[in-house]
């Protein structure tokens, strides 16, 4: 027994053990477990995110779609507003002035002296009162002078019918001797031509008398243009002569005295656009304003048009006559007239909000059985909140009010509900 145990102490083992490793060796292959953990992670971290990508696109591609789907399927709700047709009357307000009814510059129709004047700048006259008196001493003479040629001239009238009286007689007398022979046949022609002489001479006395008379009335005439009287009721505007005033009567370069202006009627002028004008005729009603005067109102009437267009501006002339008999309006103020033009070509009104302008010009969109219609419109007048058309739509079509920009024509929409009133 002792042998075996000998024999087994001394057999070498079946498998040799391996040589020890160095220190740097042992801690190399105490680390490798953990750097592949790492790189496990690592690809599975990977592996995640790129899963997680995916399952996130899908999301969103599915959330698209049904953002899509549900846009496809949107109905939008749009305030709408009911297209008008316009009044029968178009109210046009325009700028206009404001002139005198008439007006007159007073020229001297007397050559002289001022003498007296009677008014000044701002006065009211009434028609035929006496502005101003014209002296001329000479004048006077030459009446004078006339008057004593004509009496002359009716002297020598008288003297010339004497004469003839009396050739009348003696012809008289004469013809029934020459007729019988008593009386010789020069004689009796002496007596008829002598008569007719006398006749001739009275004609020219005549002529005489009515050449003095006109020459003495053209003198008178001008006696009379030495009182300078108004030519109508109105208001001194201009005064250009004085006491002592040396003034000149010729029709060129006569003395210019004075301007009156007839105010108790205002004639107002305004040139009215040719798509304005058609309608416009005489009776026409108008208002007249005055910024300076908010608080009144001067109504009046159409009583003159031009019946032409002006071919520069394409306007039509108007005059319109306004009462001022306190003299409110002054000659040459600016103010604005208010034309009540009966329509002649019908038009619709529609809101502002509802007009769209791209590059395809204005238009409007029109709701008809659900759907979104756009229609080409022509804007004739802008009143701020509204604007007048004349085509493209007619009486009652329902336009969308402040259309969205992604709105196209044929799109699905509906009228949006009114919001109650609030309680009160």
């Amino acid at each position: 027994m002792n042998e075996f145990v000998v024999l087994d102490r001394q057999r070498k083992p079946a498998v040799e053990p391996l040589p020890e490793a160095p220190p740097e060796d042992r801690q190399h292959n105490r680390r490798r477990p953990g750097g592949r953990l790492l790189g496990i992670g690592a690809l599975l971290a990977l592996i995640g995110a790129l899963a997680f990508g995916g399952w996130r696109y899908e999301a969103q591609h599915r959330e698209a779609a049904a953002t899509a789907e549900r846009r496809a399927d949107f109905v939008p709700s749009l305030s709408v507003a009911a297209v008008k047709a316009s009044d029968a009357t178009m109210l046009v307000t325009l700028p206009g002035t404001i002139s005198a009814f008439a007006q007159a510059n007073v020229f001297a129709r007397a050559s002289g002296y001022i003498d007296k004047r009677n008014v000044d700048i701002g006065d009211r006259v009434k028609e035929g009162q006496l502005l101003a008196q014209i002296t001329a001493p000479e004048l006077d003479h030459q009446i004078v002078q006339a008057e004593a040629t004509l009496g002359q001239t009716e002297a020598s009238l008288r003297q010339t019918q004497a004469n003839t009286d009396l050739a009348s007689a003696t012809w008289q007398r004469d013809k029934p001797l020459v007729d019988k022979g008593w009386v010789t046949l020069q004689q009796g022609d002496v007596d008829r031509l002598g008569l007719q002489a006398q006749q001739a001479g009275v004609g020219v006395a005549q002529s005489n008398i009515a050449a003095q008379q006109a020459q003495l009335s053209v003198l008178h005439q001008q006696k009379d243009y030495q009182s300078v009287v108004a030519p109508f009721e109105g208001v001194i505007t201009q005064r250009n002569i004085d006491v002592g005033s040396l003034v000149q009567a010729d029709a060129t370069s006569g003395t210019f005295m004075f301007t009156i202006m007839q105010s108790n009627v205002i004639r107002i002028q305004v040139y009215v656009p040719q798509d304005q004008a058609f309608g416009l005729d005489p009776g026409v009603e108008a208002v007249v304003r005055v910024p300076e005067i908010p608080d009144r109102t001067f109504p009046g009437k159409v009583t003159r048009i031009a019946d032409a267009l002006h071919p520069g501006t394409r306007t039509l002339l108007t005059e319109i006559d306004v009462p001022n008999p306190d003299g409110a309006l002054s000659p040459g103020v600016y103010c604005s007239v208010e034309l009540h033009i009966p329509r002649k070509v019908p038009s619709l009104i529609i809101p502002s909000d509802a007009i769209v302008f791209d590059s395809d010009g204005l238009h409007v969109a029109v709701m008809e059985n659900g759907a979104a219609h756009f229609r080409k419109v022509t804007v004739t007048r802008d009143f701020g909140t509204s604007v007048e058309v004349g085509d493209g739509v007619k009486a009652g079509d329902q336009v969308i009010l402040n259309p969205p920009v992604d709105l196209a024509d044929g799109s699905k929409v509906q009228v949006r509900a009114k919001a109650p009133p609030p309680a009160s």
